[in-house]
């Protein structure tokens, strides 16, 4: 069949199988778009998981090391002449202290915390725009209106 041939043919299709087509052909595209979409997502999520998995495994590993570090500083203090007890004293007093400063952060940044302001009145406004606006009546057709006086 030549180029001509199907030229005539296509214009030969009816309106109603010109849209089908074009919704068919949108439905596939539609379909193959959500099926990348999800193969995306599978990936990311995918990677995300591993990530997440490998930063709790870090996470472990530096809880499990602040034992040995702790004894490590303290018998380092205690090398330099301090009796082994106050070696120690000094290590937990450093942590104490390490704590007590991030406490210190921590209030101070949630004391910053405020409410969104700006998307509050946004929201307010919104809402106030959309209780000003009327519906718009819909044309009452010949029938309907048959339809209703015959049901009254």
């Amino acid at each position: 069949m030549s180029a001509v041939d199907q030229g005539e043919q296509g214009a030969e299709r009816t309106l109603g199988q010109l849209v089908a087509s074009a919704t068919a052909e949108m439905s596939a595209l539609v379909h193959d778009e959500i099926a990348l979409a999800k193969a995306e997502i599978r990936e990311d999520v995918r990677r995300a998981a591993v990530g997440g998995t490998a930063i709790g495994i870090a996470g472990v590993f530096a809880l499990f090391s602040l034992p040995v570090l702790s004894f490590a500083a303290a018998y380092g203090i205690h090398n330099t002449g301090l009796g082994l007890a106050w070696s120690f004293l000094v290590v937990g007093v450093a942590f104490l202290l390490l704590a007590g400063l991030l406490a210190l952060l921590a209030v101070s940044k949630f004391k910053k915390v405020k409410p969104p302001e700006k998307s509050i009145a946004s929201v307010k406004e919104t809402a106030a725009l959309v209780g000003t606006v009327k519906p718009h009546p819909r044309p009452v057709s010949d029938k309907a209106v048959g339809v209703a006086r015959s049901s009254s």
